[in-house]
């Protein structure tokens, strides 16, 4: 892919959106960035030059996002100490506009994440967490055949409910620190995903993590993505409801109820600050 000229660190403006602070930065930009990271945690792992990074994670926001944001706490502190927060759902690239500070584009992490797999440097190791166990071997075969560039440094797809015991996280932090993966790929969904991340990021030195949601099954093949067209029109969220309606109608639902309500408080919260 064509990479950004955008210095990788350069300071980015961060749009308020649906209640998400966002950070305004295109696909190209945004990878430039992960690179560069991971080109920092490789030469840590080597033991070259420079300081040890704690795990600098990514959060791609969409409407239900937004939602949760509202409700919990915790996931607002996961976002607060993310080091890249992306607009995954067209929903907030819209409000952007109509509150008049446009987001420049949406950034999927389903987009980011291969985009990330292509542009990285020869070698960079990949640690897939979560996800079905099929899925799992499923997406690391197809990246070692599609990018033999980079290595799969391991995998793993923990059981229900991991995240509620202390020595099955300590067993994947480990692991993870054992096999000097610098890429995690975090498949958990939201917000799992993030709030686990967030809670063990200080004891994952050297990596960086994107929390992806359903990309690793659709870099296994077992999900499909919508096509392009929906994708690019807003309109994947209608493939995903026909897809699995039982487990998103609802979801939908409360979030389409919910979209006036976030709208109207960034419109009041802008007025309040000028």
């Amino acid at each position: 892919m064509r990479a950004s000229r955008a210095a990788p660190n350069m300071t980015v403006a961060r749009i308020r959106t649906l209640g998400c602070h966002v950070d305004n930065v295109t696909l190209d930009e945004a990878t430039q960035r992960v690179v560069s990271w991971l080109s920092e945690c490789e030469s840590a792992h080597g033991g070259g030059p420079g300081v040890a990074h704690k795990c600098r994670f990514v959060v791609t926001p969409n409407l239900d996002h937004a939602v949760l944001l509202k409700e919990s706490e915790s996931l607002r502190d996961a976002y607060e100490n993310a080091a890249l927060i992306l607009a995954d759902g067209m929903p907030l690239v819209w409000a952007s506009k109509i509150l008049g500070t446009p987001l420049r584009e949406r950034v999927a992490g389903s987009d980011l994440v291969p985009a990330v797999l292509q542009a990285a440097a020869p070698g960079t190791r990949v640690f897939f967490l979560g996800a079905s166990e099929e899925s799992s071997a499923l997406a690391a075969g197809n990246v070692h055949a599609r990018y033999p560039h980079l290595q799969i440094a391991g995998r793993l797809s923990p059981p229900f409910g991991f995240e509620k015991d202390a020595i099955w996280s300590q067993k994947i932090t480990e692991m993870i620190r054992t096999c000097q993966a610098s890429l995690i790929v975090v498949g958990l969904g939201a917000p799992k995903q993030e709030l686990w991340i967030h809670a063990h990021h200080t004891q994952l030195p050297n990596t960086v993590a994107l929390c992806a949601g359903a990309t690793i099954d659709f870099l296994a093949g077992t999900v499909a993505r919508a096509p392009n067209w929906a994708q690019k029109s807003g309109l994947e969220w209608v493939h995903r409801l026909l897809s699995d309606p039982g487990r998103l109608a609802k979801r939908y639902t409360k979030d389409a109820f919910a979209l006036p309500g976030l709208l109207m408080s960034d419109a009041l919260d802008r007025g309040r600050d000028r």
